[in-house]
């Protein structure tokens, strides 16, 4: 046994017999002992200690998975399910935090159906939800819900995930209800409504901007004159301060960025990528997009490597940036703009992994790439972590953990993989939820999983479900 084993034992049989017994021992310990029995009980429960995965992409915003023990692969005799729990519809990936789940989903009104054409825009009645779970079980904590009508094209359901912070959990319907609870209660704390409060319409495909917590801040993608992006007092909603106009606000989510020392809130909207100062919401920098996004669709998180900015899109393709100062200069950018005829990344949804000086990520039929950051050129690509084949708007959603990649295919299987620049070797894959939404011609699962307690938490139209990734 060694040092470190040896004192945690120690602490352990001084803590954990009787209370009076242990006390009267730990006292006649020298001085010196009991500061060392103490660190190391601390430094023991600290490694022991689960991560959270309280907001889109994870504690720190990234697309990482700090926790170890992880498994290298799935046992012979399948994925081991914690829990299943039934929900309703939608694309709101879950949070999970202090031994609770958040997810969002949605209810139709008796008798309402959504439409066999999921472009087609109407009036769908129905309710959204904010479900409480407890991590341990799945069983319902509590239950928050508003009527709210739907006229987005794609209807499932809510597609932002639950942000969660300081006691409070924070959500953005897909018609623009933002809403505050107390996340131990359920119980309302103060909500926004976007298309009263800034006089705009639903985009397209509803609101989507992932909310970004910051100090006091709530920072979230609305739209509008002036308005595109909004920052909230977090604790009562006041509005503090609004910024940047644009035809359609996009539906990528506020990312922070430090740039030469300075942090800053990167807005991508169709019509440029900003950079706003966190405190004022002032122009940093802008950088126009030449062409517009096409269909408003700036879907995918900026992603920061360095002094560098990586942008993806479905029809456009892929931006470069370097910030240098208060000034930004493109390295590259794709030539094409067409969802077929591409060249760099044209990614529809899938936040790309970046590492060393690799992107990796699906394109724009599912072909899951490899690139070279500083130029866009293409390494290799394999259909085989999005649907096995192409498919138009084929995506799989990635993260990292250790030297492997968890990433999570739209056919609901859940795969271990190492990505190199040399090429896409699968180690394991476990099916974990059936594809339930036919909106874009196929059955697929479009949500994004979460990670914590040493388990991910996926999700589809009818469930969502907990699966142990102890090593």
């Amino acid at each position: 046994m060694d040092l470190a084993c040896l004192t945690a034992a120690t602490c352990s049989a001084y803590l954990l017999n009787s209370k009076f017994k242990a006390m009267k021992r730990f006292s006649q310990v020298s001085y010196p002992l009991r500061q060392l029995l103490i660190g190391m009980l601390l430094i023991s429960s600290w490694a022991a200690r689960a991560d959270d995965w309280p907001q889109w992409l994870g504690p720190q915003r990234d697309g990482v998975w700090r926790e170890k023990g992880i498994i290298n692969e799935f046992p012979t005799t399948g994925a081991k399910i914690r829990w299943r729990t039934s929900i309703g519809g939608g694309y709101s990936g879950p949070a999970v935090s202090k031994g609770r789940v958040f997810v969002m989903d949605r209810q139709l009104a008796n008798g309402a159906k959504n439409p066999s054409d999921p472009f087609k825009r109407g009036e769908i009645p129905g309710k959204e939800r904010i479900l409480c779970l407890n991590e341990a079980d799945g069983k319902v904590l509590w239950t928050y819900e508003y009527e709210c009508p739907y006229t987005v094209s794609y209807a499932s359901g809510p597609r932002v995930t639950p942000t969660v912070d300081d006691g409070r959990v924070f959500t953005l319907g897909s018609e623009g209800n933002l809403v505050c609870l107390n996340a131990k209660k359920g119980t309302l704390i103060w909500q926004r409504d976007f298309k009263k409060d800034f006089g705009i319409k639903t985009p397209l495909w509803g609101f989507a901007g992932h909310p970004l917590v910051d100090g006091k801040k709530l920072i979230c993608l609305a739209g509008g004159e002036g308005s595109v992006a909004v920052a909230f007092d977090k604790v009562t909603g006041k509005e503090l301060w609004r910024a940047l106009s644009s035809k359609e606000p996009g539906y990528a989510p506020p990312m922070m960025c430090e740039f030469g020392g300075k942090r800053q809130v990167i807005i991508w909207h169709p019509e440029a990528v900003s950079a706003l100062e966190p405190e004022t919401g002032s122009v940093i920098w802008s950088y126009p997009l030449k062409p517009t996004v096409r269909s408003g669709m700036s879907i995918p998180s900026p992603r920061q490597v360095g002094n560098e900015l990586f942008l993806t899109s479905f029809y456009n393709g892929s931006l470069l940036l370097r910030i240098k100062g208060d000034q930004p200069a493109m390295v590259w950018q794709s030539k094409k703009v067409s969802e077929m005829d591409t060249d760099g990344l044209h990614s529809v949804m899938s936040t790309p992994l970046i590492e060393n000086g690799v992107i990796y990520s699906p394109c724009s039929y599912g072909q899951f790439r490899a690139l070279k950051l500083e130029t866009g050129e293409r390494m290799w690509e394999t259909f085989a972590p999005t649907s096995g084949k192409s498919q138009r708007w084929g995506n799989a959603f990635i993260v990292k953990n250790g030297d492997h990649s968890f990433i999570f295919s739209e056919t609901g299987d859940l795969i271990i993989a190492k990505l190199s620049a040399e090429k896409y070797e699968e180690q394991s894959r476990a099916h974990l939820v059936d594809p339930t939404n036919n909106d874009p011609g196929r059955p697929v699962v479009w949500s994004h999983p979460a990670f914590a307690n040493k388990s991910a938490y996926v999700r589809n139209d009818t469930e969502i479900v907990c699966v142990s990734l102890v090593q």
